[in-house]
């Protein structure tokens, strides 16, 4: 794969879509603590998320008043999964789930965004087969 600077190098890169792409950016580094890779034009900012990348562009017209982020959600992994939810519910994001440990060895809380998309911040707090929570093994790298 050719390397371009002007892209994240990551392999999976979500686009979310927001009023305004510059509002939308600047909300998401103070409350999640992003940072801005680079802008394009006034409607389209790369956000650098830990070692992976979401891009937020601006609404287009056929979209405005349509539904934001239904059915989907995001999940970052995160250092401190409660020290992160304080921080984005300072930032005025709406927690949606609390911090909670599950089975699986990942402590989570869902937040959504200023414009309705679900994020899910995880914290790996122990490393569990899946097979001892009811999952199953196909392919583990």
């Amino acid at each position: 794969m050719i390397s371009n600077r002007s892209i994240p190098r990551v392999t999976v890169i979500p686009v979310l879509a927001y009023p305004d792409a510059n509002e939308a950016a600047a909300w998401l580094c103070k409350a999640f603590a992003y940072s801005i890779r680079l802008r394009v034009g006034t409607h389209r900012v790369q956000l650098n998320v830990g070692e992976g990348a979401v891009i937020v562009r601006e609404l287009r017209p056929h979209e405005i008043g349509g539904p934001v982020g239904l059915g989907h959600s995001i999940t970052v992994r995160v250092d401190d999964a409660d020290a992160h939810c304080t921080r984005a519910r300072a930032h005025g994001a709406r927690i949606t789930q609390e911090p909670s440990t599950h089975p699986y060895g990942e402590r989570q809380y869902v937040a959504e965004d200023l414009a309705g998309h679900s994020w899910t911040f995880s914290q790996s707090v122990a490393d569990v087969l899946p097979e001892d929570w009811g999952g199953t093994s196909e392919q583990l790298n």
